[in-house]
């Protein structure tokens, strides 16, 4: 398994859901469906993404890793 970080590439809005579907060896698309479709139940479905997107680091590129 991948680790949880928001890629750089491959990213729609926060990359929550790219960085799930890579941890957990799904599709980004996939992941994205899922998400959409669990907005339609009652939750804190928003909130959760809106605090991944927070508190997710994003992936380090090769000019920012030390």
């Amino acid at each position: 398994m991948a680790a949880l970080v928001r890629p750089r590439q491959g990213r729609m809005i926060g990359g929550v859901c790219t960085a799930l579907a890579r941890r957990f060896g799904t599709s980004a698309t996939t992941m994205r469906v899922v998400f959409v479709a669990s907005c339609l139940l009652p939750g804190p479905q928003f909130l959760v993404y809106l605090a991944l997107w927070i508190f997710l680091p994003a992936e380090k590129t090769a000019s920012t890793a030390w």
